[in-house]
């Protein structure tokens, strides 16, 4: 939900994490997943074993879109020195690594997941992944998205900080960088909390954290010259084989047309005809 509530000003909640070592440049690995377009209309597959995803237009996750911005703000304020985006997924996940290097992300990493294992890929796994990444890349800072659009777990960025044993700090509204340390704020039920949190560290993206830029094309030329690595989730140590098992997928009720009345009296005896009053 939003901050606050209408005509509120926000709640603040000072909360301090100790433990902030000295400033360095930023190593900070970014996630980007290759979601359904949020534009597209949703199909449910006939078999209710998913949804639609052929011949649709795929994207990257919009929270991953403000994640990888404010890394690259962090680079333009020479505070972070390398961005490595990240994708699990197919070989099509290459496109939205190259859109990353566009938008200002140095070299890519593609964990190859056939398309068959891909439908069962979940934030476990991914998480397992990432961790793994971080470690051989010696990242000090991960950014992601708070969740994907397509399944909405919001678990990813808990789990790696879980993995790692790192600080983590969701949901959050703005980034400003310490002493070997970040100053966040956080979007919460009751309005707006501020952390400290100590580095390494992973953090999630709310909405309201930036606007993403588009991507030039003259980025885009010379992201095509920018590395990409492509690994495999054996050679990180990682099993894809999901832990959780989707019964059914199915669409949403239909909502019934509604009818106008003359007045309140016609209305009470409408809602008593369905038994509401």
């Amino acid at each position: 939900g939003h901050a606050s509530c209408e005509g509120e000003e926000p709640i603040k909640v000072e909360t301090y994490v100790a433990g902030c070592g000295t400033m360095s440049g930023l190593r900070v690995l970014v996630g980007c997943k290759r979601v359904i377009d949020y534009a597209v209309k949703i199909r449910v597959r006939p078999d209710k074993t998913g949804v639609v995803t052929q011949g649709v237009k795929h994207s990257m996750n919009p929270f991953d879109e403000i994640a990888l911005e404010e890394a690259v703000r962090l680079k333009e304020k020479s505070l972070a020195s390398e961005i490595i985006a990240v994708s699990c997924g197919p070989k099509e996940c290459q496109e939205t690594i190259r859109t990353a290097l566009a938008m200002g992300a140095d070299r890519g990493v593609h964990v190859a997941v056939p398309a068959e294992e891909y439908e069962g890929l979940q934030p476990l796994a991914v998480a397992k992944m990432l961790a793994k990444i971080a470690e051989m890349q010696e990242s000090n800072l991960i950014i992601l998205g708070k969740q994907a659009i397509d399944d909405d777990c919001n678990q990813t960025g808990q789990m790696v900080a879980s993995l790692l044993n790192w600080p983590q700090a969701t949901f959050i509204s703005a980034l400003e960088c310490g002493e070997g340390c970040l100053n966040i704020t956080r979007e919460i039920d009751g309005g707006l909390e501020s952390i400290k949190v100590s580095l390494p560290a992973v953090v999630t993206a709310d909405l309201r954290l930036n606007e993403p830029r588009y991507a030039t094309l003259p980025n885009i030329m010379k992201a095509k010259k920018k590395p990409l690595k492509q690994v495999s989730p054996e050679e990180l140590g990682v099993s894809t084989a999901p832990s959780l098992a989707v019964l059914s997928v199915e669409d949403p009720p239909q909502r019934e047309a509604g009818s106008k009345v003359a007045d309140v009296d016609e209305l009470l005896v409408k809602l008593k005809d369905v038994g509401v009053i």
